[in-house]
């Protein structure tokens, strides 16, 4: 298609005076003027005029307009001034001819190129060359080598031009042993010393292979050219090998080699890549002192640079300091904004975009569709941004459309993402991965299988990110044998099993209970990056096994340097085991290792939720203060430890406080105030955020909001309140609510709703043990145990097995996990002798048993013995052994404690004077001086 032509006749710069003019010396010298300002609309604009008035460019015009029609990529153009030359004497030039190859080479059009020259009478060195770059820019690499043969035969001597297209033909096709010959043909026939491009060209081919060799050719060419210093710089970004670069670079000042743009362009990426946060203020330094600030394209590596320091501030200051802002430039602060977690600054900046006049481009469209799913009101602005695509007309662009499919999907939307794929006609392979993935990650299954069979049967052929795609869908044990038939399928296929595969089909195994298999992959694997070792430890996480993953971090740690994607997984780790003390030590890792981590604002949220969820939120607290910027994630974070500490206060003021300061709640904020609000009994203020939520902030509720309200509200014993607002709502409660009122019927001894609940939750989760459990525990609260011993039968038949309560315990970087009854422990004897001590000092201080929390009918004697041994009892007494000082004792059990071993836990921190922090499968308590800091309203 071609461009557009701009220029308007009449107020076209240069026209000659006389209108009109027929003598073509005029014409011919404008456009000359023309090509040396560089504006080859205003060339074509000239020519145009030129063909109304019947005159005719010379041989040394014509070249410069076919040159314009292929820097504009106007090929119809440039295919009419070609048919009307056809009859001319103007065809027959050599440099006409050499132009027209060039013309058809940069639009594409090789066939065409190799057709024109051909036919050429006469063709020169420049002619050869033309010919030769072209089939290289055309990739057509090996018909540049015969040209270079068939040049030679003319008894042609090649030049320098000739060997730099040669040795990028070489680069493409991966011939490094022809790059050589060619080197040689260098050297015999003088061809370095003419031009240091073809040494950068050897450089560059020489570094894909071997840096050090290219190392050596660099040594032994003209050390004084800026173009063969930036070809072994670049070699070196390209090889990995930063340190090499930058020590390259300093020689280079030292020798007062002339930089220029790309020299500092590189420098300033490497070190970003090398968590180089000094020498990298250095260099930005040297970009001030030598004005290249206004280069946008050092700005926008600076910008970079400074994010993946963590230095988001700095950042954003470049980006408001420059005066010229282009599309590249806001798109590099968008990422630096999302990925760092602001995604309000983001949102701001893209609306301001659209006001000041930058037309976003698809980047920026794929860029804001990607923060979408972290908004509580993503859908809606997804649609917004869905409607400015149409009207930009982007919506036929490839990238724009699948990042919609994706955006989609990651909502939970997709009939829409089927829509835009199947309304889009002609989908690549990106499309089908895209839309196969969103299907997988919505639990679609069934339409995984069957768009992948469609695919098999289209033109286009799965590759290994169609792979990865799938096995996302199988993420359970009933789907290993659908994983296993893919991974065959990947085989036989003869698809490349690259890192992200490996780690797509290690993940596959580990979700679906193989873990043999998946530990085989992973240590099989020869090319493991830090991507694979990240997955595994997260794999281990997901699939409740912290403490595998925890041991394989160790592992690691001796073989890669872990990034902030590793610690943020491993203190996941020390989350779910609530092992405080390595996670003080990984914190003390990050402040030692902060110029290669960087600041993260994620990682700074994940130690948040380590020492919340490890029961220390003093720490919590003072992590959240001396975050450089807070987002909404960072507050959410905060809310939740106060909700699950219970701080609901707390937490109702950090969310006011989090108004005041600009920042819009999310859907997840409010499941996290209104859970806050449920554990500290503040029904009112529950009920007000609630309604906040949908008429001020227009979120609309979600399943776990709703359980939220029912938990608020059942846990204050309003349960008819609470079954009416069930019946009340516009979608089927899952079994999470019923869940929730049903453990206030067991608080409140109340039965008048249990039967209808017990049918729904059998109804909803047949297979869900704990359900017949809590049934079973409600009916023995109430002294009903005939239908107790009828749910444990139905247990039985049903094949199911109560998950066992467990309580564990680190200390000196060991767990010790206790069950009720435990007598597999080394220190059982010291145990249970601790234990009886400390049962009979708080008998002595007005501690009684509680039977009521023994749900088994038998006699009292029974009862006792078997309360006296519950897990976190026999923790607590394990403790006050082995964990001296007077420092917090901190126990985590997997179930919600029991009301018994709640007053132990009262009674021991007053006996022995220590704090006692216990996190159960809801909450966290603090025990300290004969009080719990949930008020006894759990």
């Amino acid at each position: 298609m071609d461009a557009p032509i701009l220029v308007n006749l009449q107020n076209l710069p240069f026209l000659p005076k006389q209108n009109p003019t027929y003598d073509s010396k005029q014409w011919n010298s404008l456009i000359k003027r023309h090509a040396k300002l560089k504006n080859d609309n205003a060339i074509l604009t000239a020519y145009a005029h030129m063909e109304s008035l019947g005159v005719l460019p010379d041989s040394t015009t014509m070249p410069l307009i076919l040159k314009a029609c292929g820097n504009l990529k106007v090929l119809e153009r440039g295919k009419r001034i070609h048919r009307d030359i056809v009859n001319v004497d103007l065809i027959d030039d050599v440099r006409v001819g050499t132009s027209l190859v060039d013309f058809y080479c940069k639009c594409g059009r090789f066939e065409d190129a190799l057709c024109v020259f051909d036919s050429m009478p006469h063709r020169d060195v420049v002619a050869w060359n033309a010919m030769i770059s072209g089939s290289v820019e055309c990739e057509e690499c090996e018909e540049a080598i015969n040209l270079f043969v068939e040049m030679q035969k003319e008894n042609l001597r090649p030049n320098s031009r000739t060997m730099v297209s040669l040795l990028l033909a070489c680069e493409q096709l991966l011939e490094v042993r022809l790059g050589k010959e060619i080197h040689g043909y260098c050297l015999r026939n003088g061809v370095l010393d003419v031009s240091p491009h073809v040494g950068s060209a050897l450089i560059k081919l020489y570094s894909m292979f071997d840096v050090k060799l290219a190392y050596h050719v660099f040594r032994l060419l003209d050390s004084s050219s800026t173009v063969i210093w930036n070809a072994m710089i670049t070699g070196y970004f390209d090889a990995g090998n930063y340190l090499k670069l930058l020590e390259l670079f300093i020689s280079m000042l030292k020798k007062e080699v002339k930089h220029d743009g790309v020299t500092i362009l590189v420098v300033v990426q490497a070190c970003a890549a090398f968590a180089c946060s000094e020498f990298g203020l250095q260099v930005h330094q040297f970009v001030i002192k030598h004005y290249l600030c206004a280069d946008l394209h050092i700005l926008n590596a600076l910008i970079n640079m400074y994010k993946k320091m963590g230095r988001l501030e700095s950042s954003s200051n470049l980006f408001a300091s420059s005066p010229n802002k282009d599309v590249a430039l806001c798109n590099s602060i968008l990422c630096a904004y999302i990925e760092s977690g602001f995604h309000e600054e983001a949102i701001i900046l893209f609306r301001k975009m659209l006001e000041a006049g930058t037309k976003p481009n698809e980047g920026s469209v794929g860029i804001m569709l990607s923060l979408l799913t972290d908004l509580g009101n993503g859908l809606r602005n997804g649609r917004s941004l869905h409607a400015h695509v149409i009207k930009s007309g982007m919506e036929t662009n490839a990238s724009s459309r699948n990042a919609l499919i994706n955006m989609y999907g990651e909502l939970g939307c997709t009939e829409e993402s089927l829509q835009i794929f199947n309304e889009s006609g002609v989908s690549d392979v990106v499309s089908w991965n895209t839309l196969i993935l969103a299907l997988a990650q919505n639990n679609q299954r069934s339409c995984v299988w069957t768009l992948f069979r469609e695919m098999m049967e289209s033109d286009i052929k799965p590759n290994s990110h169609t792979a990865v795609s799938i096995l996302a869908a199988c993420d359970n044990e009933s789907f290993l044998p659908a994983g296993r038939s893919i991974h065959a399928y990947i085989i036989k296929s003869g698809i490349e099993i690259d890192a992200a595969l490996n780690t797509a089909l290690s993940k596959m195994y580990m979700n679906c209970s193989d873990e043999v298999a998946s530990v085989n992959l992973f240590e099989g694997f020869r090319y493991k990056d830090i991507i694979s070792w990240n997955s595994m430890i997260a794999d281990y996480v997901n699939n409740g096994q912290a403490y595998k993953a925890l041991s394989l971090f160790h592992h690691m740690v001796l073989e890669v340097e872990p990034n902030s994607s590793t610690i943020i997984t491993a203190l996941s780790a020390c989350t779910h085991l609530a092992n405080l003390p390595l996670g003080l030590s990984l914190h003390g890792y990050t402040i030692r290792k902060e110029t290669l981590l960087g600041a993260s604002l994620s990682l700074g949220i994940a130690l948040i939720t380590m020492y919340a969820r490890c029961g220390n939120m003093e720490y919590a607290e003072k992590i959240f203060k001396s975050l450089e910027k807070r987002n909404s994630v960072s507050w959410n974070t905060m809310i939740a430890g106060y909700g699950m500490h219970g701080c609901g206060s707390d937490a109702v003021l950090a969310f006011s406080q989090m108004l005041e300061e600009g920042f819009m709640p999310t859907d997840i904020t409010f499941i996290s105030v209104l859970s806050a609000c449920s554990h500290s009994g503040l029904i009112e203020d529950g009920l007000r955020l609630y309604h906040s939520m949908i008429q001020d902030f227009h979120i609309t509720p979600k399943l776990v909001h709703y359980a939220c309200v029912v938990d608020l509200l059942s846990r204050g014993g309003r349960l008819d309140e609470a079954m009416d607002f069930i019946s009340s709502m516009p979608i089927a409660p899952d079994a999470s609510i019923w869940r929730a009122l049903l453990g206030a019927c067991r608080i409140y001894s109340e039965i008048k709703y249990v039967k209808i609940i017990s049918e729904k939750l059998i109804e909803l989760e047949p297979t869900n043990a704990g359900n017949y459990i809590l049934l079973s525990n409600v009916y023995a609260a109430t002294g009903l145990w005939s239908e107790v011993k009828k749910l444990r039968v139905l247990l039985e038949k049903n094949g199911l097995v109560k998950p066992p309560g467990k309580s564990w315990i680190v200390v000196r970087n060991k767990l010790h996990e206790f069950i009720a009854g435990d007598k597999s422990h080394p220190q059982c004897d010291g145990i249970y002798k601790k234990l009886s001590y400390l049962l009979s000092s708080i008998k002595e201080r007005g501690y009684i048993p509680d039977l009521r929390w023994v749900l088994h009918d038998e006699e009292d004697e029974e009862k006792l013995k078997r309360l006296s041994s519950h897990s976190e009892k026999l923790a607590i007494a394990f403790a006050l052994i082995n964990v001296g000082g007077r420092g917090p004792i901190l126990i985590t059990k997997n179930l919600r404690v029991c009301g018994d071993c709640h007053e132990f836990s009262k009674h021991i921190s007053k006996l022995v004077g220590r704090n006692i922090v216990l996190r159960d499968g809801s909450r966290y308590h603090h025990f300290s001086d004969g009080v719990c800091s949930c008020k006894d309203y759990w």
